[in-house]
């Protein structure tokens, strides 16, 4: 009988348990309706925004490939932003990593240094550091290769900063107990530990710069985005929609070819 008794008196969350989820639910709404209250939000716009966007939709209805070739070869110039600046953040990234590891940093200043480097470089979207580099290069892909390039180094550097303090570090204090240069110690002992999680890691850099490099033209800073922002400026709808097709069609190639190779190296 107490057993049973026991039994139907279970639950899940204590009375105290219980109490501290309604007060935060309770918090967490306050919170969301301070934050409404807080923007100056068209309540009228946002009713009506299912007609609008209908409505855009058929004027998107067909879409219109009168301008294909000038989209693909945007969108070549856009793969080749994407490829350019994650080939050069991959070199500027490794010696970022090397001095913000734990475990291989010289000192406790370049420690700091260096994560300093990768905070500042993820801090800052891709978007903010193309509208610097537009008015520092001009418009053009020389800003978007540059753009992309800074914001990929904070990732590539950090992701590949914990791939080396997860090393094992039996090789290298065999290495130096046979008195190998500090060189010879990362060529040897720290490089064939963290290969195959590099290349992985700047596989998925480059698929992520591809979807990052499509919007780049949207402030002057080259690619597809160019064509993108002409069209929506002109209220060419239907170019429009065959833009945004062709940008969808290039995330899934990079998506897939971003799968296979990370598939054959991990």
């Amino acid at each position: 009988m107490t057993s049973q008794t026991t039994l139907d008196s279970w639950a899940l969350y204590s009375p105290k348990q219980r109490f501290q989820r309604y007060v935060a639910f309770a918090l967490a709404a306050l919170t969301i309706s301070w934050a409404l209250s807080s923007i100056d939000v068209i309540w009228a716009w946002v009713w009506d925004a299912p007609e609008q966007m209908l409505d855009l939709f058929n004027r998107m209805i067909p879409p219109d490939p009168k301008n294909l070739p000038s989209i693909l070869e945007a969108i070549w110039q856009t793969i080749n932003i994407a490829t350019l600046a994650t080939a050069i953040a991959v070199v500027v990234s490794l010696p970022v990593a090397y001095i913000a590891a734990q475990n291989t940093t010289p000192n406790r200043l370049a420690l700091w240094v260096g994560r300093f480097i990768l905070v500042s470089s993820r801090s800052v979207n891709t978007i903010i550091w193309a509208l610097l580099f537009v008015a520092i290069f001009g418009p053009g892909i020389i800003a978007g290769i540059v753009a992309i390039m800074f914001r990929s180094i904070g990732f590539l550097g950090k992701l590949l900063g914990e791939a080396i303090e997860e090393i094992d570090p039996k090789p290298i204090e065999a290495l130096e107990a046979c008195g190998a240069s500090r060189f010879k110690v990362v060529l040897y002992g720290i490089v064939p530990q963290v290969a195959p999680a590099f290349f992985a890691i700047a596989i998925l850099r480059w698929d992520i710069n591809l979807r990052e490099s499509t919007v780049l033209g949207l402030v002057g800073a080259g690619g597809i985005g160019v064509i993108l922002q002409g069209a929506i400026d002109t209220f060419n709808w239907p170019e429009v929609s065959m833009v945004l097709l062709t940008i969808l069609a290039l995330v899934i190639l990079g998506e897939m070819i971003s799968s296979k190779l990370r598939s054959k190296i991990l």
